[in-house]
């Protein structure tokens, strides 16, 4: 068997790549786009799994990690989401005991959250679980390759940072 038919063979179907789609899903792009998506959703089950939380609630206990408290408005900004939008999320947080909110000693009109021992627990899951599927996923590639993976990675990175804020210039 040929090397491309085992790596279509082993490649879950909506990341296979077919010459007859849109030329658009043969870009680098278009692949990462589907990479990071597998792993999105594959780190959304297993989070769901050990600590029952939902995307959301995930990436707000990831974002309030082993930190001091953090403003409500602060965690809206480090999630890209607005306060709004995060309010539910952490009222839920907060009824499981895995968050706690207080006003900030400093400014009253500011609310700072913060994880409680239950919060760490489960960051500290989440942690775990990321390093294991980093191990998993990286451990196919020789410690060069991943070097240069990753350093192509940073420069593309950086690229596509220009691009939008080119593209923001524009408009």
């Amino acid at each position: 068997m040929t090397e491309k038919l085992r790596t279509e063979r082993a490649l879950p179907p909506e990341a296979v790549v077919d010459s007859e789609l849109a030329p658009i899903t043969a870009m680098m792009s278009s692949r990462l786009m589907v990479l990071a998506n597998l792993l999105r959703r594959g780190a959304m089950l297993r989070y769901k799994r050990l600590t029952g939380l939902s995307s959301v609630e995930f990436g707000l206990v990831a974002s309030l990690g082993r930190r001091p408290p953090m403003s409500v408005v602060r965690l809206a900004e480090a999630v890209g989401m607005d306060k709004g939008q995060i309010s539910r999320a952490l009222a839920e947080l907060v009824a499981r005991k895995l968050v706690t909110k207080a006003a900030n000693p400093r400014d009253n009109r500011e609310t700072l959250v913060s994880l409680t021992k239950a919060g760490l627990a489960a960051h500290d899951a989440i942690v775990a679980g990321a390093q294991e599927r980093n191990r998993r996923l990286l451990e196919q590639l020789a410690p060069g390759d991943l070097e240069l993976l990753l350093g192509h990675i940073d420069r593309l990175t950086l690229t596509a940072a220009e691009m939008l804020a080119a593209e923001r210039g524009l408009g």
